[in-house]
C-alpha cells in the first residue's frame, strides 16, 4: 500500500511543477554570431514570455561592457496562446579585440538570461596569399595646362545662354502664375480622422491605437516632430518643447499612456476612459494649432 501512495504523490508533485512551469514567465537571450570582426554588427535578441495574468514587464539593457550600440533598440509585442511575447533586438558591435561575455539580464522575479560569450577578432591573415612588396612613392605628373582660349569660349557660351533665356521667356496669359493645388491641412486631416474614429470600431485596442496614430500624424505634419516611430516616452520629451500649457500637456500625456496600456498591457478601459482620452487628444490638437 505504501508504494502506490508514493507513486501518487510523485505524479501529483510532478503535475504541479509542470503546471507552474507553464504559467511562469520565461526570458532568454541569443546572438546571431559567436565571433565577429572588429566593428562588425552583432544582433542580440532578448525574448520574454509573460503569462496572461502576470503584469507586462521587460528587462532593462542600459549598456554592455566592451560593446557599443549601432542602432536604437527595437522592442515589439506579440500575442501568443499562453500570453504575451516581447522581443527586443539590439544591434551592437565592439572595437575591443578579445574574448568578451555579454552578461545575463535579469527580469523582475529573479529570472535571468544565459550569458553569451563573443570573440572579437581582427581580420584573419592568410599566409598563402601573394606577398605585395611596399612600392616607392611615385610623383604624379601635373595636369596639362588648358589653353586660355577654352575659357573665353565657355564664358561666351554661358553669356549667350542667358541672353536667349531672357529674350524668349514668355509670361503666362493674364500675367498670373498658376497656384499649386492646396492639399488638406494637418488640422483638417486630424479632425476628419477623429470624426471617423468616433463613428467607427468599438474595439478598445483599435480605438486607442487609432487615436494615438491620428495625433502622431498631426504633430509630424504640423511641427515636423519625428513622432511616427518614437516611443511614447520619447514623444513626450519632444512635446515639452512646444510650449503647451501644463494642464493640457498633462492630460495629453495621460491619454497617450492610456493608449499604451490598452495596446500593450491589455487594459480594458471603460467608456468614460475612452471618451475622456478622445476629448484630451482633440483638445491638444486644437491647442497646438493655435501655437506659433
Amino acid at each position: 500500500m505504501i508504494f502506490p501512495r508514493l507513486l501518487f504523490v510523485f505524479f501529483f508533485v510532478a503535475a504541479g511543477l509542470q503546471a507552474a512551469a507553464q504559467t511562469a514567465a520565461t526570458v532568454k537571450a541569443s546572438a546571431d554570431k559567436s565571433a565577429i570582426l572588429i566593428g562588425e554588427p552583432l544582433l542580440l535578441t532578448i525574448e520574454v514570455e509573460i503569462p496572461e495574468k502576470e503584469p507586462i514587464r521587460f528587462v532593462a539593457v542600459d549598456s554592455i561592457a566592451h560593446f557599443e550600440w549601432l542602432e536604437k533598440p527595437v522592442v515589439d509585442t506579440q500575442s501568443i496562446s499562453s500570453g504575451t511575447l516581447l522581443r527586443g533586438m539590439y544591434k551592437i558591435t565592439s572595437f575591443d579585440s578579445g574574448h568578451w561575455v555579454i552578461p545575463a539580464f535579469e527580469l523582475s522575479g529573479g529570472l535571468k538570461t544565459d550569458s553569451i560569450p563573443v570573440d572579437v577578432v581582427f581580420s584573419e591573415f592568410d599566409p598563402k596569399a601573394d606577398y605585395h612588396d611596399i612600392k616607392d612613392i611615385l610623383e604624379a605628373k601635373p595636369a596639362a595646362r588648358k589653353a586660355e582660349w577654352w575659357w573665353y569660349v565657355a564664358g561666351g557660351g554661358v553669356l549667350l545662354l542667358f541672353l536667349l533665356l531672357y529674350f524668349f521667356r514668355k509670361k503666362k496669359p493674364g500675367g498670373l502664375a498658376e497656384k499649386p493645388a492646396e492639399g488638406i491641412s494637418p488640422f483638417e486631416e486630424a479632425m476628419k480622422g477623429l470624426q471617423a474614429l468616433q463613428a467607427g470600431s468599438d474595439d478598445p485596442k483599435a480605438y486607442h491605437t487609432g487615436l494615438a496614430d491620428i495625433f502622431r500624424l498631426y504633430i509630424f505634419r504640423k511641427k515636423g516632430l519625428l513622432s511616427l516611430q518614437e516611443t511614447t516616452d520619447d514623444l513626450v520629451l519632444q512635446l515639452k518643447e512646444l510650449g503647451i500649457g501644463q494642464s493640457s500637456f498633462e492630460e495629453l500625456v495621460q491619454a497617450l499612456r492610456l493608449g499604451d496600456f490598452v495596446k500593450f498591457a491589455k487594459y480594458r478601459p471603460v467608456a468614460e476612459d475612452s471618451r475622456r482620452a478622445f476629448e484630451r487628444i482633440k483638445n491638444a490638437i486644437e491647442v497646438i494649432e493655435q501655437l506659433n
